[in-house]
């Protein structure tokens, strides 16, 4: 990618990789130097992993542990070298509990090298009033 200019459209292809779970291809977009702050973790950021092996091995984690996982009803921009990405996340963990939660992530590029992904799931509570 170079010194490419981010665009909306580029943000679509990351989630298309993600949808084919294509680690080789997701790896594409992210600098050697990036960092992925998963929405789940013990510290206020969730879990942070660092670097493009860290980022690798979190994706494909995730992949094992939600090996249906799609990412859908999605919609992206990007202003300067941020990017938003919204989209429903599905899927059934190896437990056999489906998931369906509506999230986003947050982007930061450089160079047009993804240097940041922030994500965020909502919290379902079924009990919610």
């Amino acid at each position: 990618m170079g010194n490419e200019t981010v665009t909306g459209e580029t943000l679509k292809q990351i989630l298309d990789a993600f949808n084919r779970h294509d680690l080789d291809a997701i790896m594409t977009f992210f600098s050697e130097d990036c960092t992925f702050d998963f929405p789940r973790g013990s510290e206020p950021w969730g879990q942070r992993f660092i670097g493009k092996g860290q980022v690798r091995d979190a994706l494909a984690g995730r992949f094992k542990g939600l090996p249906d996982v799609h990412y859908g009803d999605d919609r992206h921009w990007v202003a300067g070298d941020l990017g938003v990405s919204e989209w429903t996340l599905t899927g059934t963990m190896l437990s056999g509990v489906s998931v369906k939660v509506r999230g986003c992530d947050l982007w930061e590029f450089r160079n047009g090298k993804v240097v940041r992904k922030d994500s965020y799931w909502k919290i379902v509570d079924r009990q919610a009033v």
